[in-house]
């Protein structure tokens, strides 16, 4: 490999999405496989926001990027690049290609090129538009607006070794010499992503399959500028569970919906690596692990399913495995984002203490606050109607048996278990059968935590109070 190639450079790779609504999660997958390449290779990682488009493009869309990036840990290197803001830079590099003979001046009008199409569909030949200026005497131009067009090569081909989809060849004649700059003088799409991607100093232009075609007359710009062309690497597209492309009859596609939907972000890169990419059998990864193990080679031709159920296993697992001053910071970040109310300096430090005996099954916050609610809310304990049946008169009679029992007790397991094994031995039942007027007495609910966890949490005076409370 020659010490001039792309791959022998630092590696250097960007996301550049387009401010015209929400960050797609596809958009989403696509900056997490660039920025797991960057750090594999300690490389740099920037963000372009191509807001080229000034009359789709607003400042909400892009504070939705910056915010759906920042969620999902994709730390970008140095300040966020506004594609419009280089328009001048891109215009600049259209004339010099004018001067190098790369690019020629075009005086067809619109009405021109349409009446060209039309006949020739009729005709039943190519429509590929050819101008009668590609080759005309400068003495010959016309003082009338114009727009710059690539001089692209007639003959041969152009290939793309591309590192997912293999070797791509277009043949030459199939391609047009395309617009560059527009009559207005404002750079069109193909040619400001390239004038980018070189200024940056991108290496790998890691991106959706739809891309594809663009990477052969993006590469002419290269050629005809005497850059270097970076890594192609195009990434099949993200398809919902029908085999589809994913869009909103299947769900959620945009990644702030997942935030709000409460889905913990480490379960969420953990799964979008994981859609299209493969390290052996692994399924359940760290970001490190991802980080380590992340390569080119690994990402499949075919387009990823989108699949909820793994979806919510690998994000329960990632609650779980979560360190839980983290997981309590997330899930307050998510209260926020799914315009939930704040909880309490003394609702927060409840479930600060609550965590370890809560996020063993959640697959989602929604789950683990549902779990937490013994600790999130306060006398008097509203009692679903459910968990009410199973305080009849003899349970409330237990219960009060019970208080005085444990108004001297040290408040831990190993005290409390044998009070509440002898209680219930006492009366001839189970230990279930008392279990379940506790969880009536202190949540309210059917399903919770253990009792023990609970008792814990809240408390020798909160759990007293509870269960005097429940036994009138």
């Amino acid at each position: 490999m020659s010490a001039s190639s792309p791959a022998a450079r630092p590696v250097v790779t960007r996301i550049a999405p387009s401010p015209t609504g929400y960050m797609h999660i596809g958009t989403a997958r696509t900056a997490l496989f660039n920025w797991l390449f960057a750090r594999h290779h300690g490389g740099t990682f920037l963000l372009r926001i191509e807001d080229t488009d000034r009359e789709r493009s607003t400042p909400e869309a892009t504070a939705a990027i910056l915010r759906g990036m920042t969620w999902l840990g994709l730390d970008w290197d140095g300040e966020a690049v506004s594609q419009f803001e280089q328009r001048h830079r891109h215009a600049e590099v259209a004339h010099e290609m004018l001067a190098r003979g790369a690019a020629y001046k075009c005086f067809s009008s619109q009405a021109e090129i349409e009446a060209f199409r039309e006949a020739a569909t009729a005709e039943k030949r190519s429509t590929l538009f050819r101008s009668p200026w590609r080759d005309a005497d400068p003495v010959t131009h016309p003082d009338e607006p114009y727009v710059i067009r690539m001089k692209a090569p007639l003959t041969g081909e152009t290939v793309i070794d591309d590192k997912v989809q293999g070797v791509v060849t277009f043949q030459n004649e199939q391609l047009d010499d395309m617009v560059v700059l527009r009559s207005d003088g404002t750079p069109t799409y193909m040619l400001a992503v390239v004038v980018d991607d070189h200024d940056m100093g991108v290496t790998h232009v890691i991106r959706g399959d739809d891309h594809l075609n663009n990477a052969a007359r993006q590469t002419m710009v290269y050629q005809a500028m005497g850059w270097e062309i970076p890594v192609w690497a195009h990434i099949p597209l993200i398809f919902g569970p029908d085999g589809k492309k994913l869009s909103k009859r299947h769900g959620a596609t945009g990644v702030e919906e997942y935030q709000a939907m409460g889905y913990p972000a480490a379960g969420m890169r953990n799964y979008l690596t994981r859609l299209g990419w493969a390290h052996g059998d692994a399924e359940f990864f760290t970001t490190e692990q991802a980080q380590e193990w992340f390569s080119l080679e690994g990402i499949g031709r075919a387009p990823a399913r989108l699949d909820f159920k793994k979806l919510d296993n690998l994000c329960g697992q990632h609650i779980a495995a979560a360190d839980d001053a983290a997981l309590l910071h997330e899930i307050l970040a998510y209260l926020e984002a799914a315009a939930l109310p704040p909880l309490s300096e003394a609702q927060v430090s409840l479930l600060s203490q609550a965590l370890y005996c809560l996020k063993d099954r959640a697959k989602k916050f929604p789950e683990l606050l549902e779990k937490a609610h013994f600790c999130l809310t306060s006398r008097p304990i509203e009692i679903e109607e459910a968990a009410a049946k199973n305080l009849d008169a003899v349970s409330r009679g237990i219960l009060q048996e019970l208080t005085p029992r444990l108004q001297n007790a040290s408040w831990t397991k190993d005290t409390l278990e044998p009070i509440l094994t002898e209680l219930a031995a006492a009366h001839g039942i189970g230990f279930g059968k008392l279990a379940s007027p506790l969880r009536a007495a202190l949540a309210g609910r059917t399903a919770t935590p253990s009792v023990y966890d609970m008792m814990l949490v809240i408390g020798k005076d909160e759990t007293i109070a509870r269960l005097e409370e429940a036994a009138l």
